[in-house]
């Protein structure tokens, strides 16, 4: 008997068992349910371990209003992070170089432990130390927030050289929940600092020395301390931990399958392949496509999310809300909707970033005349910046979800290629704009509780 079609004995011994019992036509029918629920649990698993690729770094961005009224640096702070965060690109570096000049070298499963266990520490040392100031030079600084915020920024820079290889060795199917769970990395914080009442402030009137009456912003009181809301990004990173565990634990056992005690042994021949051969990488269609992730990365997180607040900020607080949740709930709403409609054509990706990049310019050009945009104090103003940052996100998040399942079957390199160059876009676009906006100070904020327009 050939090695391509032996049978094990056990299975051959309770044949008979098998087809006189009674009832057996129901038991048959219980097995595609309970494939139903082991596949909806690996896509649970799948998306709670992409949500904590990103959820560090988004949820020190949304909880800066809060931070920045208490720690020395003040509004200094964004400018401090997007450096922290450029530097931090070392460790997809470092991973990169690996697996390029050393394949084999590193160990993918100990790699995702190491870094996610670092996730999970730096949070509780961030919920106990956020505040401590350190005297350096005569002045006060933050000393234990900032190593802190470059250790969660190396997670989250790391992960994308990580997290989408390991992905290889799951079905391609799972590749969209991904994406669907790097999208949760948002909105999660995002919701969070909406119930903790982030940047809440109403107008009171005020009198002058002189006598004279006008608004002054009056910022409310948060419903609970930065101290809990990094306590719940410690639980975050802990589910996306524990998801891994159990992702890696059916990976490694997928082969050595055991029933009631048994070898259960599927037949197969010699001519079936057992593992399917992953198409070329190494084609203009792939570059273009690595090209294409790397510019809508560069605008989705790092060019368009430095100028929010100038773009949005100007119709009120609550429109900011608004555009901020919605715009990230309509990144894994795009990626589910990828789950079922899948274009993989160059040429319509193409054409969906290029309507991406229009919604992006009409914000960039409402950021440019800020404090005072167009249809500023319209109803139809508010629509519009609002569906413009929903498209805007969806748009692209739907290109960066195709463009990694296509990627997908190109093999474990090409996803090596496919977090750099998530990580390369995102990086230029923070370069690009941390000089425009805190150098070079091109665009300009509105005072709260003060009409400078006339409106």
């Amino acid at each position: 008997m050939s090695v391509g079609n032996r049978v094990c004995l056990n299975d051959l011994s309770t044949d008979h068992e098998k087809y006189s019992i009674p009832g057996i036509g129901a038991r048959h029918h219980t097995m595609p349910t309970q494939e139903f629920r082991n596949t909806l649990f690996t896509h649970l698993l799948v998306a709670m371990f992409g949500m904590g690729s990103w959820v560090a770094v988004n949820s020190l961005w949304v909880e800066l209003p809060v931070i920045t009224k208490i720690l020395p640096e003040a509004w200094n702070l964004p400018a401090y992070l997007t450096v922290l965060i450029a530097f931090s690109n070392v460790g997809p570096l470092l991973v990169t170089l690996a697996h390029r000049f050393s394949p084999g070298l590193l160990n993918e499963h100990c790699l995702i432990y190491s870094i996610q266990a670092l996730g999970v520490i730096s949070s509780v040392a961030l919920a106990l130390t956020w505040d401590r100031i350190v005297l350096i030079g005569g002045e006060r600084h933050s000393v234990a927030f900032l190593t802190l915020a470059f250790a969660l920024a190396f997670v989250c820079c790391t992960s994308n050289v990580t997290f989408l290889p390991f992905m290889f060795r799951l079905s391609s199917k799972y590749i969209k929940t991904f994406f669907v769970g790097q999208g949760f990395s948002a909105f999660f914080p995002c919701v969070a600092a909406l119930v903790q009442g982030v940047g809440q402030l109403e107008c009171r009137n005020s009198s002058a020395a002189n006598g004279s009456q006008s608004l002054q912003p009056h910022y409310l009181e948060e419903n609970f301390t930065a101290g809990t809301f990094f306590w719940l990004l410690m639980g975050l990173m802990s589910i996306s931990l524990l998801s891994f565990a159990g992702l890696a634990r059916k990976s490694n056992s997928k082969q050595h399958t055991t029933h009631n005690g048994k070898e259960l042994c599927q037949l197969t021949t010699e001519s079936e392949p057992t593992s399917k051969t992953p198409a070329p990488f190494c084609t203009t269609r792939n570059a273009y496509l690595l090209i294409l992730l790397a510019v809508s990365n560069a605008l989705t997180n790092g060019v368009l999310p430095s100028i929010q607040t100038y773009s949005c900020l100007p119709y009120g607080s609550t429109t900011f809300h608004l555009a901020v949740v919605l715009g990230n709930l309509s990144n894994p709403l795009a990626c589910f909707i990828a789950m079922f409609v899948h274009s993989r054509s160059s040429i319509r990706l193409g054409v969906l970033a290029f309507l991406g990049l229009l919604c992006g310019v009409y914000i960039l050009t409402l950021a440019a005349f800020s404090p005072c945009p167009l249809l500023l104090g319209s109803s139809m103003g508010v629509v519009l910046v609002v569906s413009a940052w929903m498209l805007f996100t969806g748009l692209f998040s739907y290109v960066k979800v195709v463009i990694g399942s296509i990627l997908h079957e190109a093999g474990h390199l090409a996803l090596v290629w496919c977090g750099a160059s998530i990580q390369i876009g995102s990086l230029i676009g923070a370069l690009i704009m941390f000089p425009l906006v805190s150098v070079y100070q091109l665009f300009t904020s509105g005072q709260a509780c003060v009409d400078i327009c006339g409106q």
